[in-house]
């Protein structure tokens, strides 16, 4: 079991029979009655958002979910390939279970595929990963008084922000939580 006070993001709960992703939350105290959670959940399975308000105190059932270390293989029209890189098992994972992580996914690149059971319930990334510029603008010096950004296209189709000194071809290392340029990779 987990109570309200040991909510945090990136956990999974069991609730009224579903799985849910805990996206966000937060503690609302006002001034009669106990505290109140408001707290904002994606459904595992089907990937709808809903905001829930519970009091706090509460708790609710832990999912037992387990995250392996996966090899990103390839992709196709309907799926995508994960090699479990301890027993070279193959297995596809649908496109709607990677979701935002095809952002960042490059051939070779290892990943946490999230499993409840033997269902895969999601792709996690880790904090950054290093991408390749395809496409950007010249960035010219002087342009602004202060430093300025443009947009640059990375190797998975991904648009980021940069500073102007960013060229094609350069490696960056980018935030996969936010999409943001962090740095440049030497």
């Amino acid at each position: 079991m987990i109570s309200t006070a040991e909510l945090k993001k990136g956990a999974t709960i069991e609730m009224d029979g579903k799985l849910f992703a805990i996206m966000d939350y937060s503690h609302i105290k006002t001034g009669r009655g106990s505290a109140q959670v408001k707290i904002k959940l994606r459904d595992v399975r089907s990937g709808s958002i809903i905001e829930h308000t519970v009091q706090s105190g509460t708790k609710f059932s832990r999912a037992r979910v387990e995250r392996r270390e996966m090899q990103y293989l390839y992709s196709d029209d309907q799926f995508y390939y994960f090699m479990n890189t301890e027993n070279f098992e193959q297995i596809p994972v649908g496109a709607e279970k990677v979701g935002d992580a095809n952002k960042y996914l490059k051939e070779n690149d290892v990943c946490e595929v999230v499993l409840y059971g033997d269902e895969v319930i999601g792709v996690e990334m880790p904090i950054s990963v290093e991408l390749t510029v395809v496409q950007t603008d010249p960035g010219f010096k002087g342009d602004t008084a202060t430093g300025g950004n443009k947009p640059a296209t990375m190797e998975t189709g991904l648009v980021v922000m940069v500073p102007l000194f960013v060229e094609e071809g350069a490696k960056l290392r980018i935030n996969t939580d936010s999409g943001t340029y962090i740095e440049r990779v030497t």
